[in-house]
């Protein structure tokens, strides 16, 4: 079909997605690259996506080659018509007052008026009114997003207890553990008779120790280790921080326990006992309370230029020129603007994990490089931490949280396949 015979026959059916300035474009040379359902992908929106990725990649970022760089920008808009479309089917509506909310939160990260930004988007040459559809579309790619796959994700009651004992497991490998020890060295070249002497050594100081001796005084006669004179206690660390044998020698003992047998060593054999452990208890975790500046990303707000507003706003709060309360308040974009920023208490799990994983990171009052997130980009400062008890029905909903969280990637690229693989997608050729 003619270009000028197709655009006359489908202005009527496409509604907003054909607006003045596609039009424009199609007069100007311009033309419609793929039609996703009643949506208009077009080669100006092509070339405009590609550039900007060009643009950021001269200041570091890594592109594949051009003609595949195109195909995966292609690919992307196809998926957003995609989503799009199902949107509007699904009734979904974004009311003007919020557009104008997200547009005025545009200007503001700007530091201009709506009159100046109108003004630098003429300059550009993008259209006003297209400007307002793509803020639009943005949101209600958004929302479908969280609705729609939030929905896909089933997470059993096995599933929920396996994920629970996996991460006391995890949280447990490297418990703050007090050790001590009866250490009977044996010289780098021992023969195999001062070996099995040494041996007979530590024997002898396990057998009193398991007919009720003091482990610390048979240590303080016996042990040949710097820490004798303390009845050989190593001190309280991490298993991280214990030499593997020794993890490895006393994982399955209760504080009080010793070791069955001495354990050899390149420095001798060791009689070790269990003082303490701290072990991670299910029932209790720690809460962060938090506060951020979130700017969310568009078409005119990339995640580097985002990047680099909120570490100017680091600056500012760093240097005493502007306050955490008053950054959020002015250019944050979601409902804790008004509180300043502040997001509550907080229990692992409630967060998306890279913005948990950056707050969890930081010490108290420390603020955040920008982290991203598929919110947008965030400005990150913790305020406050606590132990809190946590009954058995909020910690399972906590791991259904995580678990919910770890396995929406997978679910929201099934959800685009599904939807893609059900759309009417036609390519066209350039007009001759």
């Amino acid at each position: 079909m003619a270009l000028a015979v197709f655009a006359a026959v489908v202005l009527g059916s496409l509604g907003p997605a054909f607006d003045a300035e596609a039009q424009a474009r199609l007069r100007n040379g311009d033309y419609i690259a793929v039609i996703v359902n009643q949506e208009l992908v077009t080669a100006g929106e092509i070339d405009r996506r590609v550039d900007r990725a060009q643009a950021e990649a001269t200041r570091g970022a890594s592109l594949p080659p051009e003609p595949e760089l195109r195909r995966l920008t292609l690919d992307a808009l196809i998926d957003e018509r995609v989503m799009i479309s199902n949107a509007r089917e699904s009734g979904m509506r974004v009311d003007d007052a919020e557009i104008d909310r997200a547009i005025q939160n545009i200007a503001s990260q700007n530091q201009i008026t709506l009159p100046v930004l109108r003004q630098r988007l003429a300059a550009e040459g993008t259209d006003y009114f297209r400007f307002r559809a793509n803020i639009r579309e943005q949101i209600m790619i958004e929302r479908m997003r969280e609705r729609e796959v939030y929905q896909r994700i089933k997470i059993s009651d096995e599933d929920l207890d396996k994920f629970i004992e996996e991460q006391r497991t995890a949280a447990n490998t490297d418990a703050e553990t007090n050790l001590a020890q009866i250490l009977v060295t044996v010289p780098e070249d021992a023969d195999t008779a001062t070996v099995a002497a040494r041996r007979a050594v530590a024997e002898l100081a396990l057998a009193r120790v398991k007919n009720g001796e003091v482990f610390e005084t048979v240590a303080r006669e016996v042990s040949e280790d710097g820490n004798r004179a303390q009845g050989g206690v190593i001190g309280a660390r991490p298993a991280s921080r214990l030499p593997d044998a020794f993890v490895e020698a006393t994982k399955a003992l209760r504080p009080g326990e010793v070791t069955a047998q001495p354990l050899r060593t390149g420095a001798g054999f060791h009689v070790l006992k269990v003082l303490t452990r701290k072990e991670v208890v299910l029932g209790q975790v720690q809460q962060t309370r938090a506060r951020h500046v979130l700017l969310r990303l568009s078409p005119q707000l990339t995640a580097e230029v985002a990047a680099r507003r909120l570490a100017e706003y680091r600056r500012q709060i760093e240097t005493g020129a502007k306050s955490f309360e008053d950054i959020a308040r002015e250019f944050s974009e979601d409902g804790s603007a008004a509180g300043g920023g502040d997001l509550g208490w907080a229990t692992p799990g409630m967060m998306v994990p890279e913005f948990e994983q950056a707050m969890t990171a930081l010490p108290i009052n420390g603020l955040s490089d920008p982290v991203v997130s598929r919110f947008g980009v965030h400005l990150i400062q913790v305020l406050e931490r606590r132990d809190q008890a946590v009954e058995v029905k909020q910690l399972r909903e906590q791991a259904r949280n995580v678990m919910r969280e770890q396995r929406f990637d997978k679910a929201y690229a099934d959800w685009t396949k599904e939807l893609r693989s059900r759309a009417y997608v036609e390519y066209r050729e350039p007009p001759q």
